[in-house]
């Protein structure tokens, strides 16, 4: 028998209970349902014993504690001053909403070119 790769050692001064479904289920506030369904993908340390599913309460403790935020590293702003100048991002909007053809009404020419006969051009 195996837990998670490791083999299982059976001595009188290491034997500890095992736990059902029931138990880890009380432990974690978790339904039976949900352990059932972690345990057949893989998602929680496990026994399968016969078609039984047990688990080990230290391995439980260990996964419980890989799911403990750790503290962060100090993060400090970015600045990129060179790359973000405001006047070279305001004078890039002008020339795109300010070009000569901004808001004209009249119609361009046509393929025909009935327009121009108009004055439209």
């Amino acid at each position: 028998m195996q837990a998670q790769g490791k083999p299982l050692k059976l001595t009188e001064g290491n034997i500890e209970p095992l736990l059902d479904i029931n138990a880890v289920s009380r432990l974690l506030n978790i339904k039976p349902c949900t352990l059932y369904a972690w345990a057949a993908h893989g998602r929680i340390p496990c026994l399968k014993i016969h078609g039984l599913v047990r688990f080990r309460k230290d391995e439980i403790d260990c996964w419980l504690e890989g799911f403990q935020e750790r503290p962060k590293a100090k993060e400090y702003p970015r600045l990129r001053t060179s790359a973000f100048d405001i006047n070279r991002v305001i004078a890039r909007v002008k020339r795109a909403a300010y070009n000569p053809r901004h808001g004209e009404t009249r119609l361009r020419s046509s393929p025909i070119g009935k327009e121009a006969a108009d004055g439209a051009v």
